[in-house]
């Protein structure tokens, strides 16, 4: 079952709970969110090594950081595994 939530932080914040969220493991789908339109969707994969989800986030949250500086606050929906 996939469990949708959402969370709004301001920009500063944004790629710290990126971090955070991808860190729990369950996370299916990441989608960043501006004004109700979607700016960035980060597909994961279930079970992959932290490694390879952490060198194939770095250009990631590089990205994330440049769309962080530009605005005050967005809202960060994610899909997760329930089991």
């Amino acid at each position: 079952m996939v469990k949708k939530e959402k969370f709004t932080v301001s920009g500063s914040q944004l790629v710290e709970k990126i971090k955070k969220l991808v860190h729990e493991g369950n996370i299916r789908r990441v989608r960043l969110l501006h004004q109700e339109r979607v700016v960035l969707e980060i597909p994961l994969s279930i079970g992959a090594p932290a490694a390879a989800i952490g060198i194939v986030a770095v250009p990631v949250l590089a990205a994330l950081a440049a769309f962080a500086a530009l605005v005050t606050e967005c809202t960060i929906e994610v899909e997760k595994i329930e089991e």
